[in-house]
């Protein structure tokens, strides 16, 4: 019964610790040495940052022009401030880059390299995840640790009060 006083009260306070925190979100792009699609945050060397914003959601962006792909992992209010095809849904999951019809419309640059009208990758996709710390790490969403902490801290205080 006292390991049950003590494991509640610690589950209780875990979840209200990281309520008020803002989420930590690997923020890293594919030239860094373990950030590519195989990814291993030891290859990185940190565990993360935390991101400006209490709200905020990290974020993957994938980008692909034939077989070379690059991978930016961030939160999304760092991208915010420079990419203008941010799809307008940001719930968990991909989505494909939304288009701009008015991106660099009065701009006449002859310098391709620039790319000012984003359109040198062939497909773009923006993969968000918000229920868990350093979620933009993996290549899938996957349910929050938190959750599976809870359950398996609930199920050990019932077991120790129905053997008893």
């Amino acid at each position: 019964m006292t390991s049950a006083k003590i494991l509640l009260p610690c589950l209780l306070l875990l979840i209200a610790i990281e309520r008020g925190s803002a989420i930590w979100c690997y923020r890293c792009t594919s030239a860094t040495p373990g950030c590519g699609d195989d990814f291993n945050w030891r290859g990185i060397g940190y565990l993360g940052d935390p991101c400006p914003e209490d709200d905020d959601i990290c974020v993957k962006v994938i980008e692909r022009k034939g077989t070379t792909e690059t991978i930016t992992r961030d939160c999304l209010s760092a991208l915010q401030g420079f990419r203008t095809d941010i799809p307008a849904d940001k719930y968990e999951g991909c989505r494909p880059r939304a288009r701009d019809e008015q991106l660099a419309h009065y701009v006449n640059n002859s310098i391709k390299q620039l790319d000012v009208r984003r359109d040198f990758f062939d497909e773009t996709m923006f993969c968000f995840c918000f229920l868990d710390h350093r979620c933009n790490g993996v290549a899938g969403i996957y349910p929050s640790g938190k959750i599976a902490l809870a359950l398996i801290g609930f199920m050990v205080v019932f077991r120790s009060l129905l053997w008893k």
